[in-house]
């Protein structure tokens, strides 16, 4: 797994400080940032904390490359529907060098690894197997409607693709690019961060977190699994391990300070 950050708003905290002053006074377009200090930009945010008024920070954005990442976790992540997501195609782009992800539980179990692996080789090989017989019998049929065989094949190709990628797995490797305003991220750290979510996009959450939180700090201060800021919300399902969440939490942001 591999979480980058590509692009995100300049100066994401000034961004949102100054769309909160414009809704708190009767400051000009023109002059909306004038003498916004770093102190000035932490009040606003702070008093944007205080009274809960979210939407001005849906003005700065973040843009992540994500890769390593399986099909599962694909599914997972475009349940935030407030975001933006480009995904390598299954469609275009044959997977001739097949990569999967193995969880961690299986990784662990030296019999159940092997037998993850070898179902993984055998679902490659029935891929590549169904891509060149739907190739085959597509080329043939366009042929025979009067394409040169060069451009029959290249049509083919692109249709054995589309159909032969329904036998390939969930563990199935992919990546993507991603975008989420500020709103959304602290949303999606509530869930993703939390002990009952799965184990892999809680690690791709946790990993935005380092990415996110020394651009802006303000912002992101309470950050994370809702427990942080409260008891657990979850009942009866709690993991019951509150303490220990808040204290990794504490610390993840304590180290990128100090990394700067």
């Amino acid at each position: 797994m591999l979480v980058t950050l590509i692009a995100h708003t300049n100066d994401p905290e000034k961004t949102v400080a100054a769309a909160a002053r414009l809704c708190y006074s009767d400051a000009h377009i023109a002059t909306l940032l004038d003498g916004m200090t770093p102190e000035k930009t932490a009040a606003f945010l702070q008093k944007l904390s205080d009274v809960g008024h979210a939407s001005p920070i849906e003005h700065a954005s973040f843009t992540f490359g994500i890769e390593g990442v399986s099909r599962t976790f694909l599914a997972q992540v475009t349940r935030h529907r407030i975001a933006s997501f480009s995904v390598q195609s299954q469609r275009y782009v044959r997977l001739e060098d097949f990569h999967y992800v193995i969880p961690p539980e299986i990784d662990a179990i030296p019999e159940a690894k092997a037998r993850f692996i070898q179902a993984m080789d055998a679902d490659a090989a029935k891929y590549l197997d169904l891509v060149k017989t739907l190739e085959e019998a597509h080329t043939k049929t366009l042929m025979e409607q009067g394409l040169p065989e060069k451009e029959a094949r290249a049509r083919a190709g692109k249709k054995a693709n589309e159909d032969a990628r329904f036998v390939l797995p969930n563990a199935c490797e992919t990546k993507m690019v991603m975008t989420m305003n500020c709103r959304s991220l602290l949303n999606f750290f509530n869930l993703r961060c939390c002990n009952r979510a799965q184990w892999e996009i809680r690690a791709v959450a946790d990993e935005m977190l380092r990415l996110v939180y020394p651009l802006a700090p303000h912002i992101f201060a309470g950050a994370g699994p809702r427990c942080l800021c409260g008891p657990c919300p979850e009942g009866r399902m709690c993991c019951g391990a509150q303490q220990a969440v808040r204290e990794k939490y504490a610390a993840l942001k304590q180290e990128v300070q100090q990394n700067g």
